[in-house]
């Protein structure tokens, strides 16, 4: 049997979105901060929330969202690290 692909345009090109901010989890260790990203957040259509995608749920420290960065010409490149 055929698969019914009955999305539109806007629904496939919503799911391609970039992210409006990246997932971060943060912990300290003494005088230093350690980031490391966990996920993302997309806007809802109405504008009125956000969904979080997370990849990993971290049991300590705290979950910080940042926008991401706009040069992200290097894998390597942390965006939103503060």
């Amino acid at each position: 049997m055929a698969r019914n692909n009955t999305q539109t345009a806007q629904e496939r090109t919503r799911e391609f979105r970039a992210p409006e901010y990246l997932a971060w989890h943060v912990t300290q260790k003494g005088d230093k901060s350690f980031w490391n990203k966990v996920g993302a957040a997309w806007m809802h259509k109405d504008a009125k929330g956000y969904t979080l995608q997370l990849e990993s749920l971290p049991v300590g420290g705290r979950i910080v969202l940042r926008e991401p960065l706009e040069d992200t010409a290097s894998p390597a490149n942390d965006a939103g690290r503060s």
